[in-house]
């Protein structure tokens, strides 16, 4: 039996104004276990994020509980845009997180450097982030988490800057790269097509106040790349699978 990283028990969650408060999440329960690829879509507003930043610790829940042993797993956030520093080299900017914790040493540096060398950006080490391309961009600010070496990997529309070309072709090596890492994952996603060809299960989250409406394996063999997963039957039965949950 897999281990669970991260287990959310009843978990509501609400945001106040001066004038309202706003329930976001509503009894919510969700398991994480290890090695698992799991992608959460639902409406806008449904609170994906707010899972996110829950698991994260960024945000405490109003009532329930999140369990996860922080002493022992770590875990790295891939946001939205890449927030490379524009002043720092690719090698300087993929060492930020190990700075900012104080783990830089010899061999987290040498780690690093693999990994760059391992996923083809190891001849634009001393490049600027204004000399790469969006893709180059996101893979640096991914091999940045990865640095870190996270069991839990917290990826929040992670393509959703990118034009539709290179977003598919970093989705496969986005994939690759988790697989290879051996990472456990969580992808937010507003994309139905990026969840069923990345996920091996997807969450369907309500309307808000959000709770799982389902939850739907993507029934494809972990060593099927996204590209060719969307070129087979069952890609387009899962996508009306949770094309209709979310809908309904």
């Amino acid at each position: 039996m897999k281990t669970a990283l991260a287990t959310l028990s009843n978990v509501s969650l609400s945001y106040f104004t001066e004038q309202e408060e706003t329930q976001a999440i509503r009894d919510l329960n969700m398991e994480i276990k290890k090695g698992e690829f799991t992608a959460i879509v639902g409406p806008s507003g449904c609170g994906k994020t707010s899972v996110l930043s829950l698991i994260m610790g960024l945000l405490q829940p109003q009532s329930g509980t999140v369990s996860i042993d922080r002493d022992k797993i770590r875990i790295g956030y891939m946001l939205q845009r890449d927030h490379l520093l524009e002043w720092r080299t690719v090698e300087k900017n993929v060492l930020l997180g190990l700075e900012v914790q104080h783990r830089l040493t010899d061999a987290t540096r040498e780690k690093a450097f693999s990994l760059l060398d391992t996923y083809g950006l190891g001849e634009f080490r001393t490049f600027y982030p204004d000399q790469l391309s969006g893709g180059m961009r996101q893979k640096v600010a991914l091999i940045r988490t990865l640095a870190i070496e996270p069991d839990l990997l917290l990826l929040d529309e992670p393509f959703s800057a990118l034009d539709y070309q290179t977003r598919l072709h970093l989705c496969d090596e986005v994939y690759h790269i988790i697989r290879q890492e051996q990472k456990t994952a969580i992808l937010v996603t507003h994309d139905i097509s990026e969840a069923v060809s990345m996920a091996d299960r997807i969450l369907v989250f309500s309307k808000r106040p959000s709770y799982i409406k389902r939850e739907i394996e993507s029934g494809f063999s972990a060593d099927i790349p996204p590209l060719l997963r969307r070129k087979s039957l069952l890609f387009q039965q899962k996508f009306e699978q949770v094309w209709e949950e979310i809908e309904s």
